[in-house]
């Protein structure tokens, strides 16, 4: 039986698209999803749509309800925390297996260059640009501790926060100003600078990830 093979264009825009409906508000948690509503947007068929809805689901964006279709994911003021304190966790433990790291060449330079696109994005108010970029600066820092099992542990924690961590930054610039976020990342990358784990650890602790999320704990 002859398999076919979705164009990985068709599923990337329907990806794209919906991440982007997500991570802007645009769509709310429970939301649901409707597939003829995307295909009638991008002209395209249902089944890239699917697919996509699939892989934004493996994510942790989006759900499937059976029998029900896609609704964009909703996870519990306790579920976030959760999240959030394991992610904390993890990057504790990369920085503190990291630093101090050799002073040859630039150690930093690829979470400086994270710093350095959410700048561009947020200077270009692209939301979507800068939530790609924060994701990446987060997935940087744990890097530094060049543990290839730590990384795989973090990366799927990661992307379940997309939704909350987006979030986070939206109500920061509504509520107090949009170049915080900027410089509570410029703050830990300093900090990462000094190469001392206690200083890094300190500055971690201080991030501030949660300011804004107002929970409802339950």
């Amino acid at each position: 039986m002859k398999t076919s093979v979705l164009p990985p264009s068709l599923v990337d825009l329907a990806s794209g698209h919906v991440r982007a409906r997500v991570l802007s508000g645009e769509l709310e948690p429970g939301e649901r999803i409707v597939e003829e509503t995307v295909c009638a947007r991008l002209g395209i068929s249902r089944a890239p749509v699917r697919e996509a809805l699939r892989l934004l689901a493996q994510e942790g964006l989006v759900e499937h309800l059976p029998r029900r279709g896609f609704r964009v994911q909703v996870w519990s003021g306790s579920d976030i925390l959760q999240l959030f304190e394991l992610r904390r966790v993890l990057e504790r433990h990369a920085i503190e297996s990291a630093l101090p790291l050799p002073a040859d060449g630039d150690p930093f330079a690829r979470v400086r260059t994270a710093l350095e696109r959410m700048r561009a994005a947020d200077a270009a108010e692209d939301s979507l640009a800068r939530d790609d970029a924060h994701h990446h600066f987060h997935l940087e820092v744990v890097a530094l501790a060049g543990n290839r099992q730590l990384d795989l542990a973090y990366a799927p924690i990661l992307l379940k926060l997309q939704l909350p961590m987006a979030r986070n930054l939206r109500e920061e610039a509504r509520v107090a100003a949009r170049r915080n976020g900027i410089r509570r990342h410029a703050e830990l990358l300093e900090a990462l600078e000094t190469n001392d784990p206690e200083v890094a650890c300190t500055a971690l602790r201080r991030h501030g990830e949660l300011t804004y999320l107002n929970l409802d704990i339950c």
